[in-house]
């Protein structure tokens, strides 16, 4: 396992002026971080050639994940708020990252799904887009997601089984009241 550090990615400005509306990165955005950062080592042994955030915000986590495996991705920031796609577009210049972002919904006609917040249980969205991930990583893929408690993070891997993922809670964490966890799913190897 590498000792290499990687800084965190410039965004001070999430949250402010014209992207007051943008979700400014918290605890899950840099929880989210840690965790490519542990996997640093096996992320660039893949090499992969796509990499899509899902719900972009700032863009601090793809800025970071390009920090890690380089310019020869190509990475897609999905997200349905203009003013996000726009502070990603700022977060890729001020940390000198190839960010693309896009302002979309859904995966397949529609784009991929932009936001994992909000309904039954906090996964209206999450649930929308989850049969999705099987359809849309590559054999060798890696897919995170982070999830609090509530979002029943055991049932989301044994669900994503049925569709032959496997998964497991790489990094977790308390913050406040809630218990943040990051799952990476791969595929089931036959």
């Amino acid at each position: 396992m590498s000792n290499a550090s990687y800084p965190t990615p410039v965004y001070s400005h999430a949250g402010r002026g014209d992207y007051r509306d943008v979700y400014d990165p918290a605890e899950d955005s840099f929880l989210l971080i840690d965790a490519l950062e542990q996997d640093a080592d096996k992320l660039q042994q893949m090499s992969p050639s796509v990499c899509v955030e899902v719900g972009s915000g700032s863009g601090v986590v793809s800025a970071f994940l390009a920090s890690v495996v380089g310019s020869s991705a190509l990475y897609v920031c999905t997200d349905v708020n203009p003013a996000a796609a726009q502070c990603t577009a700022t977060t890729a210049s001020c940390n000198s990252a190839s960010l693309q972002p896009v302002i979309t919904d859904l995966v397949g006609s529609k784009g991929i799904e932009a936001s994992w917040a909000g309904g039954r249980r906090g996964r209206e969205v999450t649930d929308r887009f989850l049969p999705m991930v099987a359809q849309l990583l590559s054999s060798k893929g890696l897919f995170y997601l982070i999830t609090i408690a509530e979002n029943d993070p055991e049932e989301i891997i044994r669900f994503l089984g049925e569709f032959g993922l496997t998964g497991v809670s790489c990094l977790s964490r308390r913050a406040g009241n809630e218990r943040l966890s990051v799952l990476r799913f791969h595929r089931t190897q036959l």
